[in-house]
């Protein structure tokens, strides 16, 4: 990390300290996310850092991005999440867009607008093949109609990154969530990552420029979705190791200070066993995440299937080790938004989105058999 990276990276750390300090708890148990705190993070840069400074961001490589990422998502899941939204969001208009459309979006990503990306559907979740969403063009516009739903931050977006078929192939546009036919009706009561604004959208003969659809219009939709998700999966495991540096530190914590049987917790075995299986899946998930974040910057080959590999390895630590935290703080975890208490409930849904642990499997064993057979 040069001398200005480090900087930067410190000042966006100790921003999302102030900002979230004690207060992850109460954001859960209400289900949001305070809007000053998300227009500052997002006017400092910090929910996009891997945007190049010419269009205002932290010009991170992936490697500061994910322990960036790690350290938001271990003081809440839920901003961390929108983190990885805007983040998506940020990549695609910077890879797929035009010089015309990375000039005009970026910067907004970067000053305080706030986006999230739409790609499942009520019959296209993990068969992203059965998306129905169109973008069809009609003369200098496009109009826009479909469904949309659990869309991350869809709550929150001042801007959502639409996924559809386009032609023989398949697009993605920026519709400004203002825009005649949108309506967003949020999602009651998640699982996990209550505070992340998940909503469900609708599209009904939304209307736009033409400028709208980033370039690339009409490519193959595994190959335009595949890029998305591999910058949301790397994404996604990062925030995981968050949630496990979190549980470690509140269980060795606890385990050191709460006395049982007339020694600290941390001095019987059973309990012993908990806390290095934590430090097991920490440090095995952070290895991981590393390893991809390398694979990102460098432009491997194996970049796809190493963030495929650390978001399916890191998801199931992460829900692991909320699990063992839990059973390590016992009652004390048991409160609604106590720090272990939302772990055990946002680790859960990490083996879910962006690829679920079944679908990671899948890619997994494909390479796997392409490699060693």
């Amino acid at each position: 990390m040069t001398e200005a990276v480090d900087a930067r990276w410190t000042a966006a750390r100790e921003l999302a300290a102030a900002l979230v300090g004690d207060s992850a708890g109460d954001w859960d148990v209400e289900g949001k996310l305070p809007a000053d705190v998300l227009l500052r993070m997002g006017a400092e840069g910090v929910l996009c850092p891997q945007v190049p400074q010419e269009y205002g961001g932290l010009g991170m490589d992936s490697l500061n991005c994910g322990e960036l990422t790690a350290e938001v998502g271990s003081r809440c899941s839920s901003l961390r999440s929108v983190m990885t939204s805007q983040g998506i969001a940020a990549w695609c208009v910077a890879r797929l867009g035009d010089d015309a459309q990375r000039a005009e979006w970026l910067p907004r990503l970067t000053s305080g607008a706030l986006a999230c990306v739409a790609f499942s559907e009520p019959d296209a979740g993990s068969d992203l093949s059965a998306m129905t969403t169109r973008i069809r063009p009609d003369g200098d516009d496009v109009v826009i109609e479909g469904e949309k739903v659990w869309t991350t931050a869809a709550a929150y977006a001042d801007l959502i990154l639409v996924f559809g078929r386009y032609a023989d192939g398949a697009a993605a546009v920026v519709v400004p969530s203002h825009t005649p036919g949108v309506r967003t009706e949020r999602r009651p009561d998640p699982l996990g990552c209550r505070a992340a604004g998940h909503a469900d959208i609708r599209l009904d003969s939304v209307r736009l420029p033409r400028g709208s659809v980033l370039g690339g219009a009409g490519q193959p939709l595994g190959m335009l979705v595949t890029s998305a998700l591999t910058y949301g999966r790397l994404s996604v495991a990062w925030g995981c190791v968050g949630i496990l540096r979190a549980c470690l530190a509140a269980a060795c914590r606890h385990a050191a200070t709460r006395r049982q049987f007339g020694k600290p917790l941390a001095g019987h075995q059973l309990v012993a066993r908990h806390l290095a299986d934590l430090m097991v899946d920490e440090q095995v998930a952070t290895l991981i995440c590393r390893q991809a974040s390398g694979h990102w910057d460098e432009r491997t080959p194996d970049l796809v299937t190493s963030a495929v590999l650390a978001k399916h390895v890191a998801a199931r630590r992460a829900a692991d080790g909320a699990a063992r935290a839990t059973q390590v703080l016992a009652s004390a975890g048991a409160r609604d938004g106590s720090v272990v208490a939302r772990a055990y409930r946002d680790a859960k849904l990490m083996e879910i989105i962006e690829g679920s642990n079944e679908i990671c499997e899948l890619i997994l064993a494909e390479q796997a058999v392409t490699a060693w057979a």
